[in-house]
């Protein structure tokens, strides 16, 4: 290929780069986006984005570990990431085991061996340190001054993406909090197991929205939407819904009122996920043979996040121990509900729930443990006078 030839491809490899990453919002999918492509352009064998955690005093990046990937952290001043990040020197490595500054410990980590680096900073609007980009091990000879400034470009042109990513990721969160303590008011009035039943059936129905063919996007809304399923029951007064004996038909009638409570108080919000939930909140007590309430909707008729937030929420329910019920075994849950595809579910959610049960029971695990381990931390703070 001529020089010509070649400037030309790098050129329009730098335009397809910035069109990706301009396309992308989400840190994590934007981190790897960075990283396939940059590994691309500079024909290395692999590419990380360590980002600064100045808190910590760290370099965080995500690597492939066996069959899973994991954060790997690195202190600023050590390895080579580290020493980019605290000098903002550029390093072009050759033999990275003859440079004290690598640290092999990543490698044998990772069951990685490194040949050749090439590692420049990444720095924010103001200047300051936002973390380092690192390549490995060229395919052929070793990284030239011509790839430290290609590389030196692609860290210009990522840097903004990665702040505003970072910035739209701390909006999220708080965003997604606020939603979650909004669903806890109202769980607090009806149970008292009400943080670990709503991050498990979150869990269940982002696996089980995946398991349906949506989107990593749309299960993603599925997820943070469906705590929200019940806030209509802060409408419903106490009398009703903390009655320790079984309602009259007139109290029952007013507690299935809760969907359509739910639905006014979020539909027409400005917020995409709060219509989403909104449209949970009505739809999650409808059933596929148009049985339910509050409309008796029937198949498709119901939202499809409604019907599977319904199977996530009976799921979680079910396997869940109650003051007024003891615990399911898992399988027995499942069983109930296989039982009642076609009727009560919809059967491609239901087929979704068997599918993907190993990986909602390790959804359901790794949240009890969460769960209690917040618990314990907090019984370790000062109580209050």
């Amino acid at each position: 290929m001529g020089r010509r030839q070649e400037l030309e491809k790098r050129q329009s490899l730098l335009a397809r780069f910035g069109r990706m990453v301009a396309a992308e919002t989400h840190l994590d999918r934007l981190l790897t986006i960075i990283a396939e492509e940059v590994r691309n352009i500079l024909l290395a064998d692999r590419c990380s984005v360590f980002l600064v955690d100045a808190a910590k005093g760290e370099l965080w990046t995500r690597a492939a570990v066996g069959v899973e990937e994991k954060v790997l952290r690195v202190p600023i001043g050590q390895g080579v990431a580290g020493f980019v990040a605290k000098t903002g020197s550029a390093v072009n490595i050759r033999d990275a085991y003859k440079d004290t500054r690598f640290a092999q410990d990543l490698d044998r980590i990772i069951g990685y061996q490194t040949r050749t680096v090439l590692a420049v900073p990444l720095r924010g609007r103001d200047g300051k340190a936002l973390g380092v980009f690192e390549v490995l091990n060229k395919a052929k000879g070793n990284f030239t001054e011509e790839d430290e400034g290609l590389l030196r470009i692609l860290a210009t042109m990522a840097a903004s993406f990665i702040e505003n990513a970072t910035l739209y990721e701390d909006l999220r969160r708080s965003h997604l909090e606020t939603i979650y303590r909004m669903a806890l008011v109202a769980e607090f009035r009806d149970q008292e197991d009400t943080g670990r039943h709503l991050r498990r059936m979150s869990r269940f129905s982002g696996l089980l929205a995946l398991g349906v063919g949506l989107s990593e996007r749309e299960a993603e809304e599925i997820r943070y939407a469906a705590p929200l399923h019940d806030v209509g029951k802060v409408a419903i007064p106490d009398s009703i819904l903390r009655k320790p004996g079984k309602l009259t038909p007139e109290e029952y009638e007013e507690m299935k009122k809760h969907t359509v409570y739910g639905e006014r108080m979020l539909a027409r919000a400005e917020s995409r996920l709060l219509r989403l939930a909104a449209a949970i909140a009505v739809g999650h007590h409808e059933c596929w043979d148009g049985t339910g309430y509050p409309y008796g909707l029937k198949g498709e008729k119901i939202p499809l996040e409604a019907r599977i937030v319904t199977v996530a929420d009976v799921f979680d329910a079910l396997s869940s121990k109650r003051v007024y019920k003891g615990e399911w075994k898992p399988e027995d849950a499942l069983r109930y509900i296989e039982e009642r595809s076609g009727t009560l579910y919809d059967p491609q959610v239901v087929a979704a729930l068997s599918r993907r049960f190993a990986e909602i029971l390790q959804a359901r695990d790794e949240e009890n443990r969460r769960m209690l381990a917040d618990e314990a931390a907090a019984a370790l703070l000062p109580k209050s006078a």
